[in-house]
């Protein structure tokens, strides 16, 4: 299953449970109740359906993030560009400045990650 791509209520429970992992399912139910106004049904399904897309496990009544947050973010970033720019960072950084530019410390971020992955 694609666990790239997220709904926008998946993603809002998504980063809820990775703000709260792990965290026992019960006190997950009461949190989502709380949070998201969600009956304990729904929780359970949306959990269910993360956890069939690999992201999150539900054992002993433990929720555990399998993916970090950093790592499905950097799947999400490079799905985006394989399929949008044929994977061409350069391509991807020339449309994303092409109007807003970029201010001198975004620059020197830039600059230190290049240095970072040339040596």
């Amino acid at each position: 299953m694609d666990e790239s791509r997220l709904g926008t209520i998946e993603t809002r429970f998504a980063e809820l449970l990775w703000r709260s992992v792990p965290i026992p399912s019960g006190e997950l139910v009461a949190l989502c109740r709380k949070e998201l106004d969600w009956k304990k049904s729904t929780t359970y399904t949306m959990l269910r359906r993360l956890c069939q897309r690999g992201l999150f496990q539900n054992e002993n009544s433990v929720v555990t993030a399998l993916v970090s947050r950093e790592e499905f973010y950097a799947r999400q970033s490079e799905r985006f560009v394989d399929d949008t720019f044929d994977g061409s960072l350069p391509a991807f950084l020339t449309a994303f400045t092409s109007r807003k530019g970029l201010k001198e410390d975004e620059v020197r971020e830039l600059e230190k990650l290049i240095e970072k992955y040339r040596g």
